[in-house]
């Protein structure tokens, strides 16, 4: 009986110490996991309240925001280190995002910067990308106010820096490169970038160049690059594989961007495009063609397409009866 005992007893200090083996690691993972967690949240909360710009306008939002019917305005600026980051520099890309939850769909709209529009305040017509440089984020989104006549509820900003330390934190995005091409750096060097047609992954310079190219087609087709972009940089942003990215993530953004989303704001929309697969984005484009005003180049939007754009827009922002088809991210479609 003794020896029974004694075995028993050393039987139950092997299970013990296997269960030590297993659970240690497990637990370390666990508290590491958590750790990390606790890590980015507080890191990204001090990055976006540095972040925060709210702008001086007649709207009064509410304090917290649920993804219905909002609009984001995304503001690419080329004010970077080599301009000295002036507030008077111009827009470079014009992004608009409209939200519709009931639908779980996203509509993004690129805006051309040499779009011939009314630009209120200075009470002049020009390029919409002079906006920004006679009365910054304000008037730029007073002037996409009333090109769209929707609300323009939130703005991002963000400079050429930022849009390569993001793109480079997350090791690149995949893109299809439509043509060989050759184009400047963001440091104005001529040539410094070629890209070759065809899928790939390309680092931040590398993109920047895709996004910013116009000299093989219009500044339509590079909109439509610039939406590609944008979904390439989400996706990647919001998979598994970049969690252990996030830190420099929120350091590039956090550098290089203003917003007047505050921090619990922010990540309103960010778990509604975690939520699932299911979120239809959708490209959308404003129809027109090249002009000349006193030799100066403009392009010149199509009233009426203009007018069924703003017409769309405002269903969407308005509709939360219907429900649209949902498609996966990765695999969203155009409608140009």
């Amino acid at each position: 009986m003794s020896i029974n005992r004694q075995s028993y007893k050393r039987s139950k200090k092997k299970r013990k110490r296997l269960w030590l083996w297993i659970m240690t690691p497990i637990l370390i993972v666990l508290i590491s996991v958590s750790a990390y967690a606790t890590y980015l949240y507080n890191k990204a909360e001090t990055v976006m309240n540095d972040s925060y710009t709210p702008v001086e306008r007649n709207t009064v939002k509410a304090a917290d925001v649920d993804v219905e019917n909002t609009s984001i305005l995304f503001i690419g600026v080329d004010d970077s280190s080599k301009r000295n980051f002036s507030d008077s520099s111009r827009t470079d890309a014009l992004l608009l995002a409209t939200f519709n939850k009931n639908q779980k769909s996203v509509k993004l709209l690129s805006i051309p910067r040499d779009s011939y529009v009314h630009i209120p305040e200075k009470d002049i017509y020009t390029k919409i990308n002079h906006a920004h440089a006679y009365g910054g984020v304000k008037l730029t989104l007073d002037t996409v106010e009333e090109l769209l006549d929707i609300p323009v509820d939130y703005y991002v900003k963000m400079n050429f820096n930022a849009f390569i330390d993001v793109v480079n934190a997350l090791d690149g995005i995949d893109v299809e490169v439509p043509y060989t091409f050759s184009e400047q750096n963001s440091k104005d060097q001529a040539r410094a970038i070629t890209l070759k047609e065809g899928l790939q992954t390309l680092d931040g310079e590398e993109a920047l160049a895709l996004a910013r190219t116009r000299k093989m087609d219009s500044d339509i087709k590079r909109g439509e690059r610039q939406q590609e972009i944008f979904k390439a940089v989400l996706s990647k942003a919001i998979s598994v594989q970049s969690v252990g990215k996030y830190s420099n993530v929120i350091e590039a953004v956090g550098k290089n961007m203003t917003t007047d989303l505050s921090f619990n704001q922010m990540k309103s929309f960010i778990s509604y495009l975690q939520a699932g697969s299911g979120i239809n984005i959708e490209s959308l484009s404003l129809a027109g063609g090249d002009s000349y005003i006193d030799r100066i180049y403009y392009y010149q939007l199509d009233e009426a397409a203009l007018a069924q754009t703003q017409e769309t827009l405002k269903n969407h922002l308005s509709d939360t009866s219907k429900t649209a088809k949902t498609i996966d991210i990765n695999n969203s479609t155009s409608n140009n």
